[in-house]
């Protein structure tokens, strides 16, 4: 590495002028704050100066990004720095982060009459063990809201879906309380609440008759949902019994004989215009056909 040797100021009075006194070689050296921090000794400000140099993006405002929620990899990405730079600032905003997630584990989730008695951990593991899921592969985190709120969020994998939870942390006494800020976070606090049954709409074939517009009954369009005006009217389905055949009385093959017999021989009555009039219930049940005139 060659020695120059300060000859003076540039005409622009910007630059310093160098010369390499073996060459006689000439050189420019700018007058930034770069220069002046080397000339300091100040080598803590020569390494932030670099930074801030090569993004416009400074350090306070990376923690506070990363604070807001955002990953080393998107503050990176938007700054156009290494993820390496933005892991010296993030670091420590990332174990706050982490040790405020632990936190709002501990603390008790508001009710209708007070705080819980159960703190949050306790009751999305339970929660979790109803639904036959792993609590251990769900993952913790938190960050500042818009407000300046904490917000702890749970993240977990069921089958192919992907659901997140979110509730509003406030540090305080006794591990400090929570509030579900959307409906996962609700029903992982009411594990066995009921949920309202959705209501099964008729679907009217293609193929199927018009309805009557002045019929009581209702219209469904083309996708099954009823249409404005019409009610949908509920009716119970009767079980069926359990013993509903009902046993004829036997005849004994003699009396079917003589029964046959008086049928063949009683004349056919005869209805209005000639018509014979509708066959006696011992007809049927004898199987003998009346004879027409």
């Amino acid at each position: 590495m060659r020695a120059l040797r300060v000859v003076g100021l540039h005409e622009d009075g910007k630059s310093i002028v160098c010369e390499d006194p073996a060459s006689r070689d000439r050189f420019l050296l700018p007058a930034d704050e770069r220069l002046r921090a080397a000339a300091r000794g100040d080598i803590t400000r020569l390494g932030q100066i670099e930074i801030e140099l090569e993004s416009q993006m400074r350090p306070r405002e990376i923690q506070t990004r990363i604070r807001s929620g955002e990953s080393v990899e998107q503050v990176a990405s938007s700054a156009g720095v290494p993820v390496q730079r933005v892991e010296r600032f993030a670091y420590p905003v990332l174990l706050e982060r982490s040790r405020t997630a632990e936190l709002a584990q501990q603390a008790h989730p508001i009710r209708e009459d007070g705080p819980d008695v159960q703190t949050l951990g306790e009751i999305v593991a339970y929660a979790f063990g109803t639904r036959g899921q792993d609590y251990t592969q769900a993952t913790w985190d938190s960050w500042r809201g818009d407000d300046g709120r904490w917000i702890v969020g749970l993240h977990w994998q069921a089958g192919r879906s992907d659901n997140r939870a979110h509730w509003s942390f406030s540090p305080g006494a006794h591990g400090g309380t929570v509030v579900a800020l959307d409906e996962p976070a609700e029903a992982l606090l009411d594990p066995h609440a009921h949920r309202t049954p959705r209501t099964l709409r008729s679907i009217t074939p293609d193929h199927a008759d018009s309805p009557d517009p002045d019929s009581d009954q209702p219209m469904f369009d083309y996708h099954g949902t009823a249409q404005q005006g019409a009610t949908v009217i509920e009716a119970p389905i009767p079980e069926p019994e359990e013993d509903d055949t009902t046993e004829f009385p036997r005849i004994p093959p003699e009396e079917q004989a003589e029964g046959r017999v008086a049928q063949q021989n009683r004349p056919v009555a005869k209805g209005r215009k000639g018509h014979p009039t509708v066959p006696a219930w011992e007809d049927v049940l004898l199987g003998v056909r009346s004879q027409r005139g």
